[in-house]
């Protein structure tokens, strides 16, 4: 109980601006956002028809009077991570950026050159929201992985943590381990009131997202699914993992370089069935990757059911696409899924202070 006050008194100051809306929030001021009941929102617009759609639904399922009542072990809601409630437009997702980063800018890594060869090649396009060609993506996927060969989950988390204190590109006032929008934050918040069980169900690597979510978003650690990172034991030799004994007094276990196979679009489908058990009743996602969820989660439910798509149409507070923007709010309109207009319904994104540099 004091726990929960202290983080209501928080949330207070933060909506009352003595540093929130203001201010380009920090992880510890996003950690703060605790909203119990509808009147508790605080970043989105008055007329947000999400907000009220989330409210309505909260309220109805929740109701044990209710046709429409979830038992609480069935409350089960599902959140992609880049782009539905952190940024994936500086200019890219974070992996892939700390990609960039580490093999151009880290001084203390020598990368192969292979991928320096192709890091120098599509930097420029990156930036430039530029497509790049099957054969760049497809090095670009490898190398995620690859450029982190022979570290160890610690060390790997570590070195996310160090790039989570790097600026984000195209925004003032804005860390990387900061950009959360603060409307979708406070979704999370108002649903674990509720007693939803709430996942991440993202492409990010697992072990990425750890870091990034940990002790900011309000999920229990165990419920961040992801794409898994393949490693290795430096004992293993020519073994398969199944028949290898791991000697902890001789080994350890370590990134393999292998690429790793991304959890997109039907492959969050079988995440569900596989890390979860149970159908969700609410997904949230923001682009044809989390197109699975979505759909499996209207698809024969027994409960009443909901999929939000979040629609980066704000060219000022972020680095939205308007034709995509057109192109996806089209797409969500087409198979029931409700779409979220940033530009409209978002009081604020990252907070007031953070601006476009470009």
């Amino acid at each position: 109980m004091k726990k929960k006050l202290l983080a209501a008194i928080a949330a207070g100051l933060i909506a009352l601006g003595s540093f929130g809306v203001s201010d380009a929030a920090s992880r510890e001021e996003v950690a703060a956002i605790n909203v119990q009941t509808a009147s508790d929102f605080q970043y989105w617009n008055d007329n947000s028809p999400t907000k009220q759609k989330i409210i309505e639904f909260v309220e109805d399922v929740t109701n044990p009077y209710s046709a429409n009542y979830i038992p609480p072990e069935d409350r089960i809601a599902t959140f992609d991570m880049d782009g539905t409630f952190y940024c994936e437009t500086a200019p890219i997702y974070f992996q892939e950026a700390m990609f960039l980063h580490r093999v151009l800018e880290d001084k203390n890594y020598t990368a192969p050159k292979k991928y320096l060869d192709l890091a120098k090649k599509i930097k420029p396009k990156v930036y430039a929201k530029e497509k790049l060609t099957p054969k760049e993506s497809k090095m670009y996927l490898e190398g995620l992985s690859a450029v982190y060969a022979g570290m160890t989950d610690e060390e790997y988390r570590a070195y996310v943590r160090e790039f989570m204190e790097t600026n984000e590109d195209g925004f003032t006032n804005l860390k990387r381990g900061e950009a959360f929008y603060l409307p979708m934050v406070e979704i999370i918040s108002y649903l674990t009131n509720n007693d939803f069980q709430v996942y991440i169900n993202t492409g990010c690597g697992v072990s990425t997202t750890h870091e990034l979510v940990d002790g900011v978003i309000p999920i229990r650690f165990d419920r961040v699914i992801g794409t898994d990172i393949v490693y290795t034991s430096t004992g293993i030799g020519k073994e398969n993992a199944s028949d290898h004994f791991f000697d902890r007094n001789k080994e350890k276990i370590v990134i393999s370089g292998k690429p790793f196979n991304p959890n997109l679009k039907t492959m969050k489908i079988f995440s569900i069935i596989n890390q979860i058990g149970k159908k969700p009743v609410l997904a949230f996602g923001n682009s044809s990757g989390d197109s699975g969820m979505l759909e499996y989660t209207l698809q024969n439910n027994k409960y009443r059911s909901m999929s939000f798509f979040v629609i980066c149409d704000d060219v000022e507070r972020e680095r939205g696409n308007l034709t995509r923007a057109k192109s996806d709010t089209a797409l969500a309109l087409k198979r029931g899924w409700n779409p979220i207009s940033m530009r409209d319904e978002f009081k604020t994104i990252y907070g007031d202070n953070v601006k476009r540099s470009n």
